[in-house]
C-alpha cells in the first residue's frame, strides 16, 4: 500500500528522466567537447565533430524543454483549480499578489488552512517551502511529477 503523502515525501522523481537521461545527457556533452578538442587541428574531423556538439547541445534544450513546457501548463490548470477553491471557500478569488511558486505550494492544504495559510503567505511573503512546512493536514497530489 502506498504511503501517505506528506512534506517529507511529496516530490516525485521520476530515476529514467530525472537520473539516467540527465547523466546521458551530461557525457555525451562532455564526450563530445573532448572529441571537438581532439579534432581540432584535422578539417575533416572537426565537422563532424563540431555536428556532434551541436547536436549534443540541442539535446540539452529539448531535455530542458521537454520537462518546463508540460510544467507552465500544470502551473496554469493548478493556479486555475486552487482559484475556484478559494472562491468557494471564501467567495473572492486569489489575492492576486501571491507568486506562482506560492499557489502551488498551497494546493497541498487541507480546505480548512487553505485561506488562512493563502493569507498569511501574502502577509508574512512566505515561501514556496515554508508555506509547505506550515500545512498541517496534507493535500495529497501525485499528479504532478
Amino acid at each position: 500500500m502506498a504511503e501517505t503523502q506528506s512534506y517529507k515525501n511529496h516530490a516525485q522523481i521520476v530515476p529514467l528522466y530525472h537520473r539516467v537521461l540527465s547523466l546521458l545527457i551530461l557525457l555525451i556533452l562532455v564526450g563530445s567537447i573532448v572529441n571537438l578538442n581532439k579534432s581540432w587541428g584535422d578539417s575533416t574531423r572537426f565537422y563532424s565533430a563540431s555536428l556532434i556538439v551541436a547536436l549534443t547541445i540541442a539535446m540539452t534544450i529539448l531535455y530542458i524543454f521537454v520537462r518546463t513546457f508540460p510544467l507552465k501548463a500544470q502551473d496554469r490548470a493548478i493556479r486555475a483549480e486552487e482559484q475556484l477553491r478559494h472562491y468557494v471557500l471564501t467567495g473572492k478569488l486569489l489575492d492576486g499578489r501571491l507568486t506562482m511558486r506560492q499557489v502551488v505550494a498551497l494546493r497541498f492544504a487541507s480546505d480548512a488552512e487553505f485561506a488562512a495559510l493563502a493569507q498569511r503567505s501574502i502577509d508574512q511573503s512566505l515561501s514556496a517551502d515554508a508555506i509547505k512546512r506550515e500545512v498541517k493536514q496534507w493535500r495529497a497530489d501525485t499528479y504532478r511529477v
